[in-house]
């Protein structure tokens, strides 16, 4: 094996009542005045308040103009009101466009160029402002990576930041926080979990602690996915899926994700689809190309989902994953095809040659794809 770094948050805290401790963690972290970014549909449900009760005596301003799969102008937007507010550091309480944004405005806040310059890997220069991010959906896994994503609607598609400076200082992961989460998020963010997990674990960059991580969140997600959507205050259920979306976030995180995010990004980001609806468009069918590059690992997942394999052939059982993710997409009502989203055939082809340019996401993939192959893929998932 090559030489492997592993990175995470700073700190994480995990469990039920973790969020308690928030105020010594910013007592630790010397944040007296904090910032905190959210979005209104965290801020109407009560679930933000959830966070203000602990913090009595402390002054605080609220940013909620967050907004579903972010763009530029948003970060724009939150850095100014930042910078107008005098606040000392910043809390995100929210989903990954939350976390997202928070990471990304922390160290845009110190920086004097255009934000265009920081997309990338390892081109922020540093960050001087502290933050705690608290995830109010299991999935995105941001809390724990070195990435920010955010929409060029100019360009139609979406661009990533990778920095080790957007690792926070504190994740505060609390299952309480995913309660008020609604079906349709608690579905697409919990597949999202999922992807992380399968990627990572068929990744180019897989280590032996990356592999550990994302078997075991597989096996968390696969099992308390369907029973948190079928039963939203069910917190077993929560709590394994909090956990297996901070498994799987470590896991790619530092392994990286493949075809499947390269191939959602462009989706999503001329389209508008969730990030997690656009990944679960896609995994079965991605999955499927990939399988002959890796069938051995395939087995493993299998293994991870409880599978029946002990008299299968590798591919069958790579089969039987495949048609388990064709369920559980099922089950939680994301739609099959890509066609669903009224999208035109014709579109295709330019999806796939917006793909085939992200290269920082397709060198992790285990089987090489061309640019025909994206098409081919695309066409069967539409």
């Amino acid at each position: 094996m090559s030489v492997a770094k592993f990175k995470s948050a700073h700190e994480v805290a995990i469990g039920r009542e973790s969020l308690n401790g928030l105020k010594d963690y910013m007592n630790n972290l010397g944040m007296k005045n904090p910032f905190i970014v959210t979005d209104k549909g965290i801020k109407n449900s009560g679930t933000l308040e959830i966070v203000t009760a602990l913090l009595k005596d402390i002054p605080y301003t609220v940013y909620d103009n967050v907004a579903p799969e972010p763009e530029m102008s948003i970060v724009e937007e939150c850095k100014k009101a930042f910078l107008n507010s005098k606040n000392d550091s910043i809390i995100a309480v929210g989903g990954g466009s939350v976390m997202d944004t928070a990471k990304i405005m922390a160290v845009y806040a110190d920086y004097d160029g255009p934000l265009d310059n920081l997309f990338g890997e390892g081109k922020v220069p540093g960050r001087n402002t502290p933050i705690i991010v608290i995830p109010t959906t299991a999935g995105t896994g941001s809390e724990v990576t070195n990435i920010g994503v955010l929409s060029d609607t100019e360009a139609q598609v979406k661009k990533g930041i990778v920095s080790n400076h957007l690792l926070v200082d504190v994740a505060i992961v609390d299952p309480i926080m995913t309660i008020s989460c609604p079906k349709k998020i608690t579905a697409a963010s919990g597949i999202d979990a999922l992807v992380h997990a399968i990627e990572a674990y068929l990744s180019n960059n897989a280590n032996h602690i990356t592999d550990a991580l994302a078997l075991r969140a597989m096996k968390l997600i696969i099992n308390s996915l369907p029973k948190a959507y079928a039963q939203p205050s069910n917190m077993d259920a929560r709590e394994d899926m909090a956990m297996g979306s901070l498994l799987a976030g470590m896991a790619f995180g530092n392994a990286g994700v493949g075809a499947v995010h390269a191939l959602a990004y462009p989706l999503g980001g001329r389209f508008h689809i969730s990030h997690g609806v656009s990944n679960s468009l896609l995994l079965p069918y991605v999955m499927e190309w990939n399988k002959m590059a890796c069938v051995e690992r395939f087995r493993d997942i299998a293994e991870a989902f409880d599978e029946p394999i002990a008299q299968k052939t590798n591919e069958q059982a790579a089969d039987l994953v495949i048609e388990r993710l064709h369920k559980i997409c099922k089950d939680v009502e994301i739609p099959k095809k890509i066609s669903s989203f009224n999208i035109p055939e014709s579109i295709l082809s330019e999806l796939a040659a917006d793909a085939i340019k992200i290269e920082r996401l397709l060198r992790n993939n285990p089987r090489t794809l061309s640019e025909q192959d994206i098409l081919a893929i695309y066409k069967s998932a539409y």
